[in-house]
């Protein structure tokens, strides 16, 4: 039988290395798989909020109360401009920088050391033991009583820490509105420190101010006395190079006297070419021709009359020499007339010409001179200007000095004036008033907490007790764990319900579930039910006993011959449950002291028989090791169907992996939520390496309330209210 089974041995031990079953993708979050965790552990997740609970309300109950006043006062950018004068402060540039100083300035110690000492908070009771402990130091450090004024420095600083981490500031959004917060046992001291803090603001900001307007006018006062003393002396250098030089100056930005007359004769002398241009044009035109075309001739009256007279006495002529001749008294006097005027019209165009060459000539004379006097002027300039260089760095070191001079002079009077102007950009909007209610503890929304609190940490508890948790939960995680189908689910029976109590309802979840698993075995291999069943487990105390029991009880019931042999010959359990005898039973047959047919005891009114352990031998793996296990399984297969073996645990012992190699077939038996996944594994391992033939896994005590409705096995739910359907 051992060689019948070694192919399916074989495939087992290649089974163990392929994966188990797909399951949804690991990214994917099952919400199903986490609200079964939680419903397993529903009683911790809810011991632990209901401590938490009970922990914050205790807490709660006992805290001091925190009583709250608040003051809310208002900052405002900018000061209102009585004067108009900037920087005696720095500014920033964007409102955030700005109010995030003036909150950071709320909160400083030296403003907290202002309020301790005008609310002179050293002999508030609220203080009285931060003060003693600190009187006691100081005895302690000088021996005798310390200085008046360092102790009460030392007081100071002692409760800053605690004035400090008392004041909580809340800017109010979108406005300029802040409400200074203060928290103490007492109420009224809340109100009182509140509005000190409210005060102190107030009075540090305008000290602040003043403070910058003293340093400023004692700063601009030194710099004046030294401007003035500096613009003295370079105004002194500057008239004294003036008068050793020479220098005279009409004005600032005014050319000097030479430079002046430079410019003036350079106009005059382009104005003068321009009319010797002229002249010579105007020569240039009367030297050719007769004259008669020139302008001056042309407008000239006397000889535009003279022309008329000739032109009158030769028309006259012409008018005549059609009756007389030449020679003709008459006509030779109309001719010397006409010679008369043109030799006066000749003269009058040659007096033209001449007064046109007199102009000519004055022009160039005067352009010559205007020359000479501009060649001499230039040189004086030119000499002036190189003089002139020293004069005019004396005179620009002046300027600036007299321009210094006056701006710190203006600024001075600007910063006395603004100095004693008592504007404050932060105002009081609403005084802190004495509480009426305690700020904190508040029990409503401490136990809130405290149940969201519980509630997390009860979830956060379920869920690493649950990863910590080895042990095999579900079918699921069975099928997972080992590549074998789950044959069968047995459910968990209620408190005070024993297993024969339970298999002795036929309509119990209990006895079904095992009627299932005699189904599955009907198919489990080619023939139907294995001739030989091996039921084991990987520890004690999984229900193999009992399984092996009820598994045998239910295949007689199909009319089977089956015999239950109970194979644990160091923990037997099966006479015990069935009140049998023991005297002579596996032990006495293997050991040859006893023949098969002595050892098996059949049941009354049933095909099933029993064949308990017998006596406990010394060495149970050296009798199951020898041929008698073969021949007797041999010849009690010749007389009965089934033979269901109850082995012993496989971790430990060497008894149940001589068992599985020696039956057609064996059933491994899981306990829900008390076998561990490494025990089960190493258990399967151990069974395969003997060649062992195992059909699947049962999983007992499986509580399917706790695991949700997916494991709900109401066997008799269907018509069960009418048994006559």
């Amino acid at each position: 039988m051992s060689t019948r089974y070694e192919g399916a041995a074989a495939e087992d031990m290649r089974a163990l290395d392929i994966a188990s079953p797909a399951r949804p993708d690991d990214d994917e979050i099952d919400l199903l798989a986490y609200w079964q965790i939680l419903r397993e552990r529903q009683w911790l997740v809810l011991g632990v909020i209901g401590a938490v609970v009970l922990l914050t309300l205790v807490i709660t109950l006992l805290a001091t109360p925190i009583y709250r006043a608040a003051t809310t006062i208002q900052i405002e950018r900018d000061t209102m401009n009585v004067t108009s004068f900037e920087g005696l402060s720095p500014e920033s540039t964007q409102d955030r920088d700005f109010y995030q100083t003036q909150y950071e300035l709320l909160q400083s110690r030296s403003l907290a050391q202002r309020v301790i000492q005008d609310l002179n908070l050293v002999e508030s009771p609220q203080f009285a033991k931060t003060i003693e402990k600190v009187n006691e130091r100081l005895a302690e450090k000088s021996g005798a009583d310390a200085a008046p004024a360092a102790a009460q420095q030392a007081r100071e600083r002692a409760i800053v820490g605690t004035v400090m981490g008392g004041l909580t500031i809340e800017p109010v959004r979108n406005s300029r509105l802040v409400k200074v917060s203060f928290d103490s046992p007492d109420p009224q001291l809340a109100a009182r420190v509140a509005n000190a803090y409210a005060e102190g603001f107030i009075a540090s900001n305008l000290e602040r101010r003043f403070d910058a307007s003293t340093y400023a006018t004692k700063y601009l006062e030194e710099r004046l006395a030294q401007l003035k003393a500096r613009l003295e002396d370079s105004e002194k250098e500057l008239v004294q190079f003036s008068e050793r030089e020479q220098i005279v100056s009409v004005g600032e930005g005014t050319p000097s006297l030479s430079a002046q007359n430079l410019s003036q004769l350079n106009a005059s002398l382009s104005k003068v070419q321009d009319e010797r241009i002229k002249a010579e044009s105007r020569l240039n035109n009367a030297s050719t021709g007769n004259g008669l075309g020139l302008p001056q001739v042309v407008s000239n009256a006397m000889i535009q009359g003279l022309r008329q007279q000739r032109a009158g006495l030769a028309a006259e002529y012409q008018q005549n020499l059609g009756v007389y001749k030449p020679d003709y008294p008459d006509m030779v006097r109309l001719q010397g007339q006409i010679r008369e005027l043109d030799s006066q019209i000749a003269t009058e165009i040659a007096n033209i010409r001449a007064s046109i060459k007199a102009d000519y000539d004055a022009a160039v004379r005067q352009e010559s001179l205007l020359r000479d006097q501009l060649d001499s002027l230039r040189g004086d300039v030119l000499d002036l200007e190189g003089r002139s260089i020293q004069y005019n760095i004396l005179r620009r070191e002046a300027d600036t000095n007299r321009q210094i001079y006056d701006a710190l002079l203006q600024r001075y009077k600007e910063i006395g004036v603004a100095g004693g102007v008592g504007a404050n950009n932060i105002s009081v909007i609403d005084p802190a008033l004495v509480p009426g209610g305690r700020h904190s503890p508040r029990l409503a929304l401490n136990l809130a907490i405290g149940l969201l609190l519980g509630g997390f940490l009860g979830v956060l508890a379920a869920f690493v007790l649950h990863v910590l948790d080895r042990t095999v939960k579900t079918p699921d995680v069975l099928r997972a764990l080992i590549p074998r189908p789950v044959l069968g689910v047995i459910p968990r029976l209620a408190d005070g319900t024993t297993p024969a109590q339970a298999a002795a309802d036929a309509r119990s979840p209990f006895a079904e579930a095992y009627r299932s698993l005699r189904t599955a075995l009907q198919f489990a291999t080619p023939h139907g039910l294995p001739h030989s069943l091996l039921v084991t487990s990987a520890s004690a105390t999984e229900g193999k006993s009992t399984t092996a029991m009820e598994l045998a009880r239910n295949i007689a019931q199909l009319g089977k011959r089956v015999v239950l042999v109970d194979a644990d010959l160091r923990n037997p359990s099966i006479h015990r449950l069935m009140n049998l005898s023991n005297s002579v039973g596996l032990s006495s047959v293997l050991a040859g002291a006893a023949q098969a047919e002595a050892a098996v005891q059949p049941l009354a009114g049933s095909t099933l028989s029993v064949i308990t352990s017998g006596p406990l031998p010394p060495s149970p793996p050296e009798l199951l090791a020898g041929d008698g296990l073969t021949t007797l399984l041999e010849s009690l297969r010749a007389d009965f169907d089934v033979v269901v073996l109850d082995g012993p645990p496989v971790l430990g012992l060497a008894d149940a992996p001589l068992l599985a190699n020696r039956v057609e077939a064996t059933l491994l038996v899981v306990s829900a939520e008390k076998t561990r996944n490494d025990a089960l594994q190493v258990a399967l391992d151990r069974l395969v390496s003997v060649r062992a033939h195992v059909l699947g896994t049962l999983l007992t005590g499986f509580d399917h309330q706790r695991k949700g409705d997916g494991y709900g096995y109401s066997y008799y739910s269907y018509g069960s209210g009418d048994a006559t359907k």
